[in-house]
């Protein structure tokens, strides 16, 4: 039946005037009496990849772009405003690379002329930012020729060339060297440049100069964004699955992620080209590379931090099929395993196993009690499944309880879908990796998207998912609200049937506000702040609170889906002691819903959290950071049923104390 309700409401601080408007009365019941079935503790997670300048330039928090000289363009990044290619530089000097062919390293060799002229800048990762009063570690090699040179000074500029902070290091040695000071920012300034200029002359040979605030994560040296991690920290995530999608692959299997070389001393990383520096022509980044400071250890350990389970992802001998598809025949795949193989080693062996020791040597005895290991990102067709059976055998029988993740490719459905759908069942197949980036719409009407799916059999990961405002990999891609709370609905539906998908992410995490390839994100930065999108707090709602059982929620018998456009999951928390139910109202119009909970007692308080913006197309900006963010108020319990005044666009958890 129809109902006339005058309604008086606030949306975003304004409070809108009482006015009448058409709502339909809902009612939904609640069985609490029953759980259907557990809520994995991984539910909700969180997927990291490097692109979008997420790792250097983002996560990682190195300040300095190439601090190794080790891109393909040896000094890219790096300035000589007085430096001509067609002079002898009298006047000023000059820097070259000078690569050593025996272990295939490279470092910059410094000739100066006149010291008064001569000058080196790196520009960082489109600037970077630094805080006024803030410390930043500076430390670099150096090997001082003859000790020509008598001071190595380090200034940090802000764009009009004006020195906003200043150190100095002696370099005393003529082998090489490691030489550490430190720099205090006098203003704060988000496209700051680090100024290098010498006292002397002659020859001097730098390497692996580096700069990184003082206030890392967890005051770790040479660590973390703090206000990156703090955003992840804050979804509570059940996981965390790395390195990423597409740069796991590579575009050939030489440029593939290979996890060895992302972990040991740091300097001993090599670099390489990112994959998504020449992925897309909308957006070109020729200066996107890996210098592996975040590697393994460093996810294994970021996991730890954030109280996720580590979810690492391995190349299963196939390239992307994007772009080579080229293939490590099967004969040739050992090398490939093993590293599968070794990787479980590395994170759960003992300190007396070969990988268990290079855990430790790096600060970790203790294992990282690695439960989860991913073969390939998403390949698909024949070749695939022919690669995840020989993993399958080799990482079962040396390690029969870790679960193993396989893909059903890139797509929600059509014939690869349906191949690899079909023949990981046969083979038993533990964890299913699927992946969709479709329109809001599709993500609305998709909602019953498991509710048939066999229970008996694979259990699935929505490894990677979000709403495409336009088209999928479309650089117009928009985080705005249509987006988030079709995301929200969907996600009723995933927690709906906890009985058969056990993992869900978002992706990509991160982009760079000035280096970013693909839209939408979950998180964006640029060099001195950060912020979440409408998407982040659809995902943090849903993370905070999945509880620990999950309850029947039903209109006339019937999972809500979308009728009248309202959709909804319901949950038990045991350790909290409540009810949890998520409502999504998807129509213009605000909703009139009653609640008719069955099977347990209920105190007289509890609170509502309410996700809401009036316009479709809203979405958080720098400008606005929490114009779409999660408002909390009490909620007092009423006896019999609970009625709720749903918002128009609006994503509501309601938490209900038991007794």
């Amino acid at each position: 039946m129809k109902n006339k309700i005058l309604t008086k409401f606030t949306i975003c601080g304004i409070l809108l005037s009482s006015f009448y408007i058409n709502a339909q009365k809902v009612t939904l019941e609640v069985d609490a009496s029953k759980t259907i079935t557990k809520i994995q503790p991984t539910m909700f997670g969180l997927f990291f990849e490097d692109i979008n300048f997420a790792a250097d330039g983002g996560l990682y928090a190195e300040m300095i772009k190439n601090r190794s000289f080790e891109f393909e363009k040896p000094l890219m990044g790096w300035e000589q405003p007085n430096t001509k290619r067609s002079s002898l530089n009298k006047e000023s000097g000059s820097a070259a690379p000078i690569k050593i062919e025996a272990d295939n390293t490279v470092f910059c060799r410094v000739e100066i002329n006149n010291a008064k002229g001569y000058v080196l800048i790196n520009e960082g990762f489109r600037g970077m930012g630094v805080k006024k009063d803030a410390k930043y570690n500076l430390s670099l090699k150096a090997a001082n020729h003859n000790q020509g040179v008598k001071k190595i000074i380090f200034q940090l500029i802000d764009k009009d060339q004006k020195v906003i902070g200043e150190t100095s290091v002696d370099p005393k040695s003529e082998k090489w060297t490691n030489y550490t000071a430190q720099i205090t920012a006098l203003q704060t300034e988000a496209k700051a440049k680090l100024k290098i200029t010498f006292e002397g002359t002659g020859t001097i040979d730098l390497d692996m100069i580096s700069l990184f605030p003082e206030d890392t994560w967890k005051n770790r040296k040479n660590g973390l964004r703090k206000d990156l991690v703090q955003l992840l920290y804050d979804m509570k995530p059940g996981f965390l699955r790395f390195p990423g999608g597409c740069i796991v692959e590579g575009r050939t299997l030489s440029d593939r992620y290979q996890w060895k070389k992302s972990v040991g001393n740091v300097e001993d990383r090599k670099t390489m080209m990112n994959r998504w520096n020449v992925e897309f022509s909308h957006k070109q980044t020729p200066d996107y590379f890996q210098s592996f400071g975040l590697g393994f250890f460093e996810y294994f350990q970021l996991s730890e931090d954030i109280g996720a389970e580590p979810l690492p992802i391995l190349s299963c001998g196939m390239a992307c099929q994007y772009n080579t598809g080229e293939l490590a025949p099967i004969n040739e795949l050992d090398p490939y395993v093993q590293d599968a193989l070794d990787l479980i080693e590395f994170a759960n062996g003992a300190v007396t196993t070969t990988w268990g020791k290079i855990r430790s040597d790096m600060g970790h005895p203790k294992p990282f009690n690695l439960k989860y290991i991913g073969v390939g990102n998403e390949q698909w067709g024949p070749d695939y499944i022919e690669r995840y059976k020989v993993f399958e055998k080799a990482i079962k029988a040396k390690y029969p309880n870790i679960i193993i993740v396989s893909g059903s490719g890139p797509s929600p459905d059509g014939e690869h879908f349906d191949f690899a759908m079909e023949e990981l069942k046969k083979l038993n197949a533990e964890l299913v990796d699927e992946h969709y980036y479709k329109s809001p719409q599709w993500f609305r009407e998709n909602a019953g998207r498991y509710d048939n799916y066999d229970r008996k059999g694979p259990k699935i990961f929505a490894g990677e998912y979000a709403a495409q405002s336009i088209s999928g990999a479309n650089p117009n891609n928009r985080n705005n609200w249509e987006c988030a709370f079709s995301e929200a609905a969907f996600m009723t539906g995933l927690e709906r049937n906890a009985e058969v998908v056990h993992l869900t992410s978002y992706a990509p995490l991160m982009a760079h506000e000035d280096a970013w390839q693909w839209t939408p994100d979950m998180i964006w930065f640029n060099n001195l702040q950060s912020y979440g999108s409408a998407n982040y707090y659809v995902q943090q709602l849903f993370s905070t609170n999945k509880g620990t059982d999950l309850l029947s929620i039903t209109k006339d018998d019937k999972p809500l889906t979308g009728q009248n456009n309202l959709y909804a999951s319901a949950v038990k928390d045991a350790n909290t002691k409540e009810i949890i139910v998520k409502l999504v109202n998807t129509s213009a119009s605000n909703q009139e819903v009653s609640i008719d909970l069955k099977g347990v007692k209920l105190g007289s308080k509890g609170s509502m959290i309410t996700l809401v913006s009036p316009n479709v197309q809203d979405e958080n900006t720098f400008a606005d950071p929490k114009k779409i963010s999660p408002k909390t108020g009490e909620y007092k319990i009423a006896k019999g049923k609970q009625q709720l005044n749903l918002p128009a666009y609006s994503v509501t958890v309601l938490k209900l104390k038991t007794i």
